[in-house]
């Protein structure tokens, strides 16, 4: 059995699917209506809900003929949270090689400068 994060990452890798989570975030709709921007048979259609819905990322219901599916934002946020950790991971990682290679250049300022100023002065005592 997978764990959440793996079903959840799973059922986002396809476009298909982000874009039917795109379209519920607006709102409640049928599958009918999920299924419209799409070249491709109900029967597929239905088996994107059918990942989509087995990660947790939506549900589906029955009212007579409607069949309606809803976000469920729930895993998103448990997504997101993970995604969160890696990015503060790589911002304070490329924060530490920001300040590294200032440090680096500094260095190098003061030679060339230095270097600059006394080629000048033995320029002077030659005249």
């Amino acid at each position: 059995m997978q764990d959440q994060l793996s079903s959840t990452f799973a059922a986002l890798a396809d476009p298909t699917r982000r874009a039917i989570l795109a379209r519920l975030a607006l709102g409640e709709t049928s599958v009918t209506e999920l299924a419209e921007p799409f070249a491709m048979s109900m029967p597929a259609v239905s088996k994107h809900l059918k990942v989509l819905e087995r990660a947790g990322l939506i549900a589906r219901s029955r009212d007579a003929q409607w069949r309606p599916c809803r976000l469920e934002a729930g895993q998103l946020k448990e997504a997101a949270s993970w995604i969160e950790e890696y990015r503060r991971f790589w911002e304070e990682s490329l924060d530490r090689l920001d300040a590294y290679l200032r440090k680096m250049k500094e260095p190098a300022k003061k030679t060339s400068s230095n270097g600059a100023t006394k080629k000048k002065a033995k320029s002077r005592s030659k005249e």
